[in-house]
């Protein structure tokens, strides 16, 4: 099976209500680096922004393994960016800008987006800054600790939708554009 598609029968998570407290939080003074340089977070939320935070996304040479598919919601990360790549131009169209972030480190991300072709930035944040100013919800898998999945549309540097928890990722996006465009 390849990184680009999800298998049948995946666990999904349930609502666990950690993200319950954002809606209307502000987002952080906080620039990462990225895919695409340096990104202050609140630049990127100024007017409208979707911003997905994501496990980690997989590599074609290594497979993730049934660990990783056993945990709810933590495969699809791939999926879902892809998904986020081919719907950027309708969110445009709706005013929103896109980006992603996860726990992975700049190397990972970099490489990622590039082998993928995501024209928008590819966030790291290895040290879960984001995570701590919002109180994100994470889970530890080998000895790493990773975000779980959550969207967030942004406006005004305000939270204003949060999809949590996404289910299955690789319709995230279309999830994101059908909210959006009902606006």
């Amino acid at each position: 099976m390849s990184v680009y598609e999800l298998p049948e029968g995946l666990p999904a998570p349930e609502d666990d209500a950690a993200c319950d407290h954002l809606p209307g939080q502000m987002v952080p003074q906080l620039t990462l680096e990225s895919s695409q340089g340096p990104v202050s977070l609140r630049a990127l939320s100024m007017n409208r922004l979707v911003l997905y935070v994501y496990p980690r996304t997989g590599q074609p040479d290594r497979p993730a393994g049934p660990e990783w598919d056993a945990i709810p919601g933590a495969r699809g990360c791939t999926p879902q960016s892809c998904a986020f790549r081919d719907h950027v131009a309708e969110l445009e169209e709706l005013g929103a800008a896109v980006a992603g972030l996860s726990a992975q480190p700049l190397e990972e991300q970099a490489e990622f987006a590039e082998r993928n072709h995501i024209p928008y930035p590819v966030i790291a944040d290895p040290e879960r800054k984001l995570g701590a100013a919002l109180r994100l919800p994470t889970f530890e898998f080998e000895g790493m600790t990773l975000y779980k999945r959550v969207t967030l549309v942004v406006e005004a540097c305000a939270v204003a939708k949060v999809f949590y928890p996404v289910f299955p990722p690789d319709r995230n996006a279309a999830d994101v554009v059908g909210w959006l465009g009902s606006r």
